[in-house]
């Protein structure tokens, strides 16, 4: 990939429909501060007799929760935005910033599946450029790939379903060489030494890195994703997400859940130190043939029989990932790291398979 500054250009990335576009003013939008009686929204002044505290609408932009965000991760305010899920992130860098019919993304498999169903759902094409044989990133490969129609290169670190980390000199190369926006997904960063790059949204103009509280933070069900980027792009985000997209149930749990960093930062210990245990008991079975070194709360496991293996499994009441049929993860299961007894049973009962 050639050496040079990239000419990052936000108003020239952007759709005309999102250019012209007026977003949709909420009432608490259209308010600032305290007030005792609200009857500007059409809410129900009574309340649920079952969740009383739930009549009124959120806050639209979330301000408490990006605040405590703010203090954990360093990043300010302004450059934070909250979807419903990381995925509610990926559909709208779509529908910002790619026309249907005409734009395309680069995708570099193996990778997480839903930048390829987002794009399909957006009618906007992709090119796949595949990792390398050791899950890292084919740089001329890419640079072959991109042409005046790619607007997005999507690239999870660390990575799923390889667990691996990309190197960061190779993810800088592209974020300066790409004229588009360069989103790193980093669902996995908590169980990873390497250093995030939220650290270099200053530097970057057209980054995006994506987060979440689903894993590291053990809040899956709530569906809380993040997404860090100049003030420019996530002020896009706010323009396109819908008037309420994080009730208030979830702002609630997560301004909770937000002061427990100590706790999460053990378990995250404990993850850690169980990936290792994990992966050094399955690399001593001579039916494994290589443990991918993860950085994330999962191993990816090439092995014998492993369709075979899963079902044995699945009787057993051990639900796996079959990625056997991924291209470049043939012959692989990925198994997420669970409690000391879990993990203890999932060992115990792959033994069991292939020894009898």
């Amino acid at each position: 990939m050639k050496n040079m500054k990239t000419s990052f250009s936000l108003n020239l990335l952007l759709r005309d429909n999102i250019k012209r576009l007026v977003p949709y003013s909420s009432a608490r939008d259209e308010f600032k501060g305290e007030a005792s009686i609200l009857l500007d929204a059409n809410e129900n002044a009574f309340g649920s007799p079952y969740a009383r505290n739930y009549n009124r609408y959120p806050d639209p932009l979330q301000h408490r929760v990006k605040e405590k965000l703010h203090r954990i991760k360093g990043v300010p305010v302004e450059n934070i935005f909250l979807g419903n899920g990381s995925d509610e992130a990926i559909d709208i860098l779509f529908r910002a910033f790619c026309e249907p019919g005409r734009d395309n993304v680069i995708l570099v498999p193996p990778t997480y599946g839903m930048y390829e169903v987002s794009a399909n759902i957006n009618n906007v094409a992709y090119k796949k450029v595949n990792l390398t044989i050791d899950y890292q990133l084919d740089l001329d490969g890419i640079a072959e790939a991109i042409d005046a129609h790619t607007k997005l290169i999507f690239i999870c670190s660390p990575n799923n379903p390889t667990g691996n980390s990309i190197r960061r000199q190779d993810i800088e190369t592209i974020l300066v060489n790409f004229d588009g926006i360069v989103v790193v997904d980093e669902a996995y960063i908590n169980f990873s030494k390497q250093p995030s790059f939220t650290t270099d949204l200053a530097e970057f103009p057209n980054l995006v890195v994506l987060q979440t509280l689903s894993k590291a933070w053990g809040l899956a069900a709530l569906r809380l994703g993040m997404a860090f980027a100049n003030k420019e792009i996530i002020a896009v985000f706010n323009k396109i997400k819908p008037p309420y997209n994080i009730n208030q149930a979830t702002q609630d749990i997560v301004l909770e859940a937000l002061e427990g960093v100590e706790i999460v930062n053990e378990w995250i210990k404990e993850v850690v130190g169980e990936r290792e245990k994990l992966s050094a008991a399955l690399q001593v079975l001579p039916q494994v043939t290589h443990v991918t070194p993860s950085d994330a709360n999962f191993i990816l496991v090439k092995l014998e029989e492993p369709r075979a293996l899963y079902n044995f499994l699945v009787d057993k009441g051990i639900i796996v990932r079959d990625r056997s049929k991924v291209e470049l993860c043939e012959g692989c299961l990925r198994l997420t790291i669970g409690t000391p007894a879990e993990n203890k049973t999932l060992l115990k009962e792959v033994k069991r398979f292939y020894n009898g």
